[in-house]
């Protein structure tokens, strides 16, 4: 994710774009488009085809005006997509911390051995469920893994739900001892509960995108106004017609190409949600609260982004 401050410099704002992969693919797509419009007029030109070209630039004002409707529609689906991610980690952070608090407060003071449990399992739940929304969970991401650990996830499909497994056995098994009176047990099983839930949500946004068919038409209504627009402005504005398709290409390609880039949130592009740096920040809470690990101080820790150009 792009981290800025909001409002404070607007040509470093606007700096910020050559840093999208999304953008250098709507540049690629908007020299590609100006090449094409320079080679309509060129041969307009030279075999005086103006007067045989009768589309009417009115025509495309209103193909234009349909096509912004579909493009609101697409952009403000995949902003919905995105926001309601960052919702869900969001939750993601408050649930992890409280369960952290629960945990501190209602199993016996003397007993460290549990609290490094759940310090643990709760920020490798956090920190799989990152891979998991991506291509699979790398135990290489997760904390403080014994080679039991390892041989035992390396058989798991799904390891954010075979830690959370983990975390609830060992909350069930506090309250058979009698560590967990039934009013804590409840009480902390919402907060267990809490974490499946937005692991549940986070998988269908994931494997729930924009259904295919509109998205195909989109496209290809997009790449045929694009075509067919030199024709339409050729014989009013001649060589002039190269740069305004240009702009207008690159206002609708861009609309489209950052609603599929924020569709995905969980992935790596340069908008999406920092999902990784959140775990990190979970991580560190929780620690904080189960075993006395101050994190004043500590360098914050960003994630690489991957598509940056």
């Amino acid at each position: 994710m792009i981290y800025y401050k909001t409002n404070e410099n607007w040509f470093s704002d606007v700096g910020h774009l050559a840093k999208s992969w999304t953008m250098v693919r709507i540049v690629r797509s908007v020299i590609g488009i100006g090449l094409y419009t320079l080679v309509i007029c060129l041969v307009v030109n030279y075999f005086k085809l103006v007067e045989t070209i009768m589309l009417n630039t009115s025509v495309f004002s209103l193909l234009g005006v349909i096509l912004s409707i579909f493009l609101v529609f697409r952009t403000n689906s995949a902003y919905d997509r995105w926001w309601e991610a960052r919702k869900q980690w969001g939750a993601l952070v408050n649930h992890s911390r409280n369960m952290a608090i629960y945990v501190h407060a209602m199993f016996p003071p003397a007993d460290i051995q549990v609290r490094q449990f759940f310090a643990k399992n709760i920020s490798n739940f956090c920190h799989a469920l990152v891979e998991h929304l991506r291509d699979g969970t790398k135990l290489d991401k997760l904390i403080h893994l014994t080679d039991e650990d390892r041989i035992e996830y390396e058989s798991k499909g799904h390891i954010p739900n075979h830690i959370s497994l983990q975390i609830f056995q060992r909350i069930a098994d506090g309250h058979r001892k009698g560590e967990l009176n039934e009013g804590d047990y409840i009480n902390i099983k919402a907060q267990h509960q809490a974490l499946l839930d937005i692991l549940g949500a986070c998988e269908r946004i994931k494997k729930t995108p924009i259904p295919f068919s509109y998205a195909i038409f989109l496209k290809i209504f997009i790449t045929t106004y694009g075509l067919m627009l030199p024709f339409a402005l050729v014989k009013d504005f001649s060589f002039s017609t190269i740069p305004l398709v240009m702009f207008i290409f690159f206002a609708l390609l861009g609309v489209e190409l950052l609603g599929e880039e924020i569709e995905d949130p969980f992935g790596l592009d340069c908008n999406d949600l920092p999902t990784g740096d959140i775990a990190h920040t979970i991580q560190t809470n929780v620690f904080e609260i189960l075993v006395d690990r101050s994190g004043k101080g500590k360098e914050v820790k960003y994630e690489l982004y991957e598509k940056f150009f």
